[in-house]
């Protein structure tokens, strides 16, 4: 999650000087990775201008091919986790919101303590603080903690924003739980891309033996 083109730049030049060098020495390079890790908006994040570095990069390439590897940059954004609400109860005078999305599925939040904006289909006005979370038997499986959550009821849907990357590809099936599907969507069209796993999908590579 960097958000200046500054870094890139420093580490741009001395991968620059490396690769001039082992070029002196008769190694064959063609290409520079620049590596990944550009920062996307997860709340209010200010966005570096990505155009200037390209500039920079055009400038100072020289004859080498470079390549990057900006793939949260690309998906990170234009994915979400929908989740239904299960239930809500109060414990020790605390509010938790249960979904039926877990820890399994979205592991960003427990991982790097990660901030997802919540987004509730009904854009209900009330607001409660408390926990969005997950109903396995986990102090990891949750979304959010401690935050104005929608006041969403039993049955309603909540989305689990920006979660494009590190997403179904981070997921699990932890706790014998089947991964989500995968929907595609474009304008008012939509295509299930992955099917959604069931219990037999778990146990297909299983074999009993004799012994």
């Amino acid at each position: 999650q960097i958000l200046s083109v500054d870094p890139y730049i420093e580490v741009f030049k001395k991968i620059r000087n490396m690769a001039d060098e082992l070029r002196s020495q008769g190694a064959e390079i063609g290409f520079i990775d620049v590596g990944g890790g550009f920062g996307i908006r997860y709340q209010n994040e200010e966005l570096p201008d990505w155009s200037a570095y390209a500039d920079y990069l055009e400038q100072e390439k020289g004859d080498y091919r470079v390549v990057m590897e900006p793939g949260r940059y690309i998906v990170g954004n234009a994915g979400l986790l929908l989740s239904r609400v299960l239930y809500r109860k109060q414990n020790h005078g605390k509010n938790f919101v249960i979904v039926d999305g877990a820890m399994n599925d979205f592991s960003r939040p427990v991982l790097y303590d990660a901030f997802h904006e919540i987004w509730s289909e009904f854009k209900r006005e009330e607001t409660i603080r408390g926990d969005l979370v997950g109903p396995v038997c986990e102090t990891g499986d949750f979304f959010a903690r401690d935050r104005d959550l929608p006041a969403a009821q039993a049955g309603d849907y909540l989305a689990i924003m920006d979660a494009g990357a590190y997403g179904f590809v981070a997921s699990s099936n932890y706790n014998s739980r089947p991964r989500a599907a995968e929907v595609l969507v474009r304008g008012n069209r939509y295509r299930i891309v992955r099917e959604r796993e069931t219990p037999e999908d778990l146990i297909r590579g299983e074999a009993n033996t004799s012994w």
